[in-house]
């Protein structure tokens, strides 16, 4: 078993002992999957019309690789959408793991059919093959998953060896020959192409697992970095995913148009079809055949591996929301296995009524769409407004982007498959009936509060009153005359063992830099600056503090004043008032407010008077 990583102040964390490989590997298993299906189902939207729609499904699914490389690298603890949508409230957290709940329900349900059709199952019985396979892997899962990354790892070797196969045998086949110009108008072009959206489907994966990647040199377990890993594990199954659909894709439409009713019965299994075709033609049938077979068997396999990634993950978002007071606490009961019993049988039953009650493949994949276009909506949507992320502007304007094209999306789904916005209804229903159960049952209660009462309960409020006596801090104090801020800064110098900069900024109507003023001017040569220095001075060399005088001359104190503060990297700025009332009233007016309005966050303001 794997140790559990002590971070600072005794908090315990997971073990980061996934690599990027498998990373990869896991991702590719829910990821790479997607092009065993997307490529029938675009075929049977619109036939030899579809390889404009293959194209923007896979320029769709780069962009949505793009950004979830950013995504990874701000939420390095996992959690996917969850953790993402956390941070804007919980109700949108929620929302977002509903989603993606109804996500992996169809994921176990879809991968599960195309499975069987790629072991050779008949349509006819696809269906309770289904069934069966996914009670077994729930049974299998009854004792607890176990090295997943590396089982991953040896199914996503052969699949891709597999995938470029068929690319190169298929190669010097590929022709425009028979591609159609798209029959619909764009309106309808538009419904198509949502109806193929399936090939984003698994890119969730990878920001869950954030969380046991392994950290990036220079990180620690309380501040954990993953840019590399992630990035590193989604740029290669990216590459792979999008190659791999359009060129496949391709390979489908360069078929003569007599093979079209072959490529609507083997829209389930299309891989296995194309792999015996090119097969047969490149060799020979006995070859073909052969070729056809090994395909079946290792995509089969793959979409196993998905089923079981699905069952999994399914288990662990009702657990984790369990956890975290969303979902009734019964959630969190474990066997003896350490597996959560109740997410384990919901795990299992849902995916079966779901397929009792689809009446065939096209159904069930418009069932999937809905989940997990919406929950990366909910993902990209959060991050691209939550102000804390610290992101490019281009960042921003490219994630911002991608969710529009996805929500449109997905307002496209509801409006044209009601039995997906129903089953997404249901799922969100009883989720959030379970989620006010249990608020209930533990004694929360909601209320609606002004924004200042909310700042006054937040979790973070103890940080800001915990003390900062800290050795090597530096206190800045501006001042025009020998006034008792001057007291003030030498008494918290001495309390907090800071160094302590004296500025006096010497104020002129015009000031041409060109001059070069500032280079030739000391405070020696200014009788009040002088005198207010060599007093502190003299203070400082009697109490022990460092003295640092600090002379500017300038027609804008307050920029000059924030500048040399921000410069010199203090951690404190004082500003007192004159006693006389003209230099009283500029020092708590025009002084004091310009300094307040452009001073960094990370400097603290105090104004004594």
């Amino acid at each position: 078993m794997a140790d559990l990583v002590m971070g600072q102040g005794g908090a315990v964390h997971r073990p980061r002992n996934v690599d990027w490989k498998r990373a990869a590997a896991l991702l590719y298993g829910d990821w790479g999957t997607s092009k065993a299906y997307v490529i029938g189902l675009a075929f049977v939207a619109a036939g030899f019309s579809s390889l404009p729609i293959i194209l923007a499904v896979c320029a769709l699914t780069a962009l949505v690789g793009f950004n979830y490389s950013i995504v990874c690298a701000h939420f390095p603890d996992g959690g996917g959408v969850y953790s993402a949508a956390r941070e804007q409230s919980r109700f949108l957290a929620s929302t977002g793991a509903l989603l993606l709940v109804a996500n992996f329900i169809v994921t176990a349900a879809l991968s599960g059919w195309a499975a069987v059709s790629y072991f050779g199952v008949p349509t006819a019985n696809a269906p309770y093959a289904t069934m069966a396979l996914v009670v077994v892997i729930g049974a299998v899962n009854f004792f607890g998953p176990k090295h997943s990354g590396s089982v991953s790892i040896w199914l996503a070797v052969p699949a891709v060896l597999v995938v470029v196969t068929i690319i190169a045998l298929s190669a010097p086949h590929l022709t425009t020959t028979h591609l159609e110009p798209r029959h619909e108008n764009l309106g309808q072009l538009w419904v198509a192409f949502v109806g193929v959206i399936l090939a984003l489907s698994g890119v969730e994966a990878v920001a869950n697992i954030t969380g046991v990647m392994k950290a990036d040199p220079g990180s620690t377990p309380d501040d954990p970095k993953v840019v590399r890993t992630a990035t590193k594990a989604i740029v290669p199954v990216a590459i792979e995913v999008v190659a791999g659909t359009a060129l496949l894709g391709w390979a489908m439409l360069s078929l003569p148009k007599s093979f079209s009713p072959q490529l609507m019965e083997h829209k389930e299994d299309m891989l296995r079809f194309l792999a015996e075709h090119y097969g047969s033609i490149a060799l020979n049938p006995s070859v073909g055949a052969v070729l056809g077979l090994i395909v079946g068997i290792v995509f089969g396999l793959l979409l196993l591996s998905a089923v079981n990634t699905a069952v999994v993950a399914l288990i662990g978002v009702m657990y984790m929301m369990a956890q975290d007071g969303e979902m009734p606490r019964v959630l969190r009961r474990l066997n003896r296995y350490g597996v959560p019993k109740i997410p384990l049988l919901i795990a299992i039953a849902i995916p079966i009524l779901v397929l009792a009650a689809t009446k065939n493949f096209e159904a069930l994949a418009g069932l999937y769409a809905i989940g997990v276009v919406g929950a990366i909506t909910v993902n990209l949507g959060a991050c691209t407004f939550n102000k804390r992320l610290n992101l490019p502007w281009y960042q921003r304007i490219i994630m911002g982007a991608t969710f529009a094209i996805l929500f449109a999306v997905e307002l496209t789904i509801a409006k044209t498959k009601p039995d997906a916005l129903f089953f997404a209804i249901c799922v969100l229903g009883i989720g959030f009936a379970l989620r006010a159960y249990s608020h209930k049952i533990s004694g929360l209660k909601t209320l609606t509060v002004t924004r200042g009462v909310a700042a006054m309960v937040m979790p973070d409020l103890a940080t800001t009153i915990r003390p900062k006596l800290e050795e090597g801090q530096k206190i800045m104090v501006a001042a025009r005359g020998i006034t008792p801020v001057l007291g003030f800064a030498l008494d918290e110098a001495q309390l907090r063992k800071a160094t302590l900069c004296v500025l006096f900024v010497r104020e002129v109507s015009v000031y041409y830099t060109g001059t070069g003023m500032i280079g030739r001017s000391k405070w020696q040569e200014n009788p009040e600056a002088n005198a207010i220095m060599s007093l502190m001075l003299k203070e400082g060399e009697q109490r022990g503090i460092c003295i640092m005088p600090i002379y500017a001359v300038s027609d804008d104190p307050p920029t000059t004043i924030v500048d040399l503060a921000a410069t010199m990297g203090v951690d404190y700025l004082m500003i007192g008032a004159s006693q006389r009332s003209t230099m009283a009233k500029l020092l708590r007016g025009s002084v004091a407010t310009g300094v307040a309005q452009q001073l960094p966050e990370s400097i603290q303001l105090v104004i004594f008077g």
